[in-house]
């Protein structure tokens, strides 16, 4: 128990919550690499995804390819963009590294949901005069929306886990405090910030619960 004890004796100690090092401010860093990184991976892989969902063709191929990313560890990749000239670009080979991570639980839900749209639904828009641009907009993309959000909750709690790989490139976050309690030999830091990036993917979770339980029922996933 003095592991635990000693990581719960860490965390309540004020003086590591405040400063430059400090768990307010390593935590700012990660809720914000995170936002960036979902933004970033959301305007690449939801546009082609809903167009390609839409068109029903070439969805498959992309979906493949993009999974192909789930098969290359993210530090790999953090590794080989740091010996490119990307690894002179500051916070460049984090953000490329975790984007290239989210995308493809996103391509493959807003995918996979815009395919599932009941095709009678899209014919009957179409029948009433709509333009293929709206039927997708209008119909198919509200009804495709529980999966595109799944999607979107699901690439947003694994960035969350997986954007303490930024402490090894020098970066800022959570991951600091893994990788400065690894350097200083110090077990119960180690186990803090484990524990830190733990409750924050929990506290993402619970959000995208609490927002999809309070917005409007077609938003919401079938239980």
């Amino acid at each position: 128990m003095s592991t635990v004890t000693g990581a719960w004796d860490w965390l309540t100690d004020p003086a590591h919550w405040s400063g430059a090092d400090g768990v307010a401010h390593r935590l700012l860093q990660h809720v914000v690499l995170t936002a960036v990184c979902l933004a970033v991976a959301c305007a690449i892989a939801l546009p082609v995804a809903l167009v390609l969902g839409h068109l029903g063709r070439g969805g498959a191929l992309a979906v493949n390819i993009s999974n192909i990313g789930r098969a290359v560890p993210t530090f790999a990749v953090l590794v080989l963009l740091l010996l490119t000239p990307v690894g002179n670009w500051g916070e460049g080979p984090t953000v490329v590294a975790l984007v290239l991570f989210a995308v493809p639980p996103l391509l493959t839900n807003a995918y996979v949901g815009m395919r599932e749209v009941d095709r009678g639904v899209v014919r009957a828009a179409r029948g009433m005069g709509m333009t293929g641009r709206q039927s997708m907009l209008r119909v198919e993309v509200p009804l495709a929306s529980p999966m595109i959000l799944n999607g979107v909750r699901i690439a947003a709690v694994q960035l969350v886990a997986t954007a303490t790989i930024a402490a090894l490139a020098g970066g800022g976050g959570l991951g600091r405090i893994i990788t400065a309690g690894f350097n200083l030999a110090s077990t119960p830091q180690v186990v803090a910030g484990a524990v830190l990036v733990a409750a924050l993917a929990l506290v993402v979770e619970g959000v995208f619960e609490i927002a999809e339980r309070l917005g409007p029922a077609w938003t919401r996933n079938p239980r």
